[in-house]
């Protein structure tokens, strides 16, 4: 298989166009069974009806694991949101629709891994004090919820869109747990370039799927902590501590 430049670049991957497929070429560091991991998650997204790209192969490229999938014609929300505010609540409102019909699938425990575990490893991996990590864990064990399937990294820039065709990528972080918990994880990535958007789709989420907004604010410390431990370049970790200390309140 032979790719030229890459049309897209992430944290974890490189995107390639090939013909009538896209490649998504993972970066050297990452463990040897990321690709197959990625792809276990996207076909089961994809089992399920939603609109997902369908995985072709999961192959090397140059000594780099690769997916190989079908290409999906479209833009991404987040440059359309930041080109045109007049049209901000349109495109708010089709990342919402997405994510309300992605969390009516309620999928078997054993085809993902439960998100409360993962986070768990997460928080008890945090550098914050361990005052703040003891009172996020024992909230966490609180929750209680009908698991539902859960993207794990919902933003505007995963959500493609052709004229009424929308469709979803990058499910790596997909698992089965709260709806609320990954909405607010949702709202913390949006928050973090803009608080009136994120605050426009949190109350448009909690509109359409019956869901009370300090319900969602309850797990925003415990994503924001969560989110830390991940140490991406392309956040600002002064950002996510504010987000963090600021929603404290909610766990009384």
């Amino acid at each position: 298989m032979v790719v030229k430049r890459p049309f897209a670049k992430g944290n974890t991957a490189d995107l390639y166009r090939c013909e009538h497929h896209v490649v998504k070429v993972f970066k050297e560091y990452l463990p040897k069974t990321e690709a197959l991991y990625e792809a276990q998650k996207q076909r089961l997204a994809y089992s399920t009806g939603l609109r997902v790209p369908r995985v072709a192969d999961v192959i090397e490229v140059e000594g780099r694991q690769a997916i190989v999938m079908e290409y999906i014609q479209g833009k991404p929300i987040g440059p359309l949101l930041q080109k045109n505010e007049q049209q901000d609540e349109f495109y708010i409102r089709v990342c919402v629709d997405v994510h309300v019909e992605i969390h009516q699938i309620q999928p078997e425990f054993d085809a993902l891994e439960p998100m409360t575990g993962k986070l768990r490893r997460q928080l008890n991996a945090s550098d914050l004090e361990r005052n703040i990590v003891d009172l996020l864990l024992n909230r966490l064990s609180t929750f209680q919820f009908e698991p539902r399937l859960c993207h794990g990294d919902f933003h505007p820039n995963n959500v493609l869109i052709d004229q009424e065709d929308v469709t979803i990528i990058d499910w790596v972080d997909a698992s089965v747990g709260d709806r609320r918990a990954d909405v607010a994880r949702t709202y913390i990535l949006i928050a973090q370039s803009s608080l009136p958007l994120a605050k426009q789709y949190l109350t448009i989420y909690c509109e359409q799927a019956g869901v009370i907004e300090e319900e969602i604010y309850q797990w925003i410390p415990i994503i924001a902590a969560a989110r830390l431990t991940e140490h991406l370049e392309s956040e600002d970790s002064g950002i996510l501590k504010e987000i963090l200390y600021k929603h404290l309140k909610y766990l009384s």
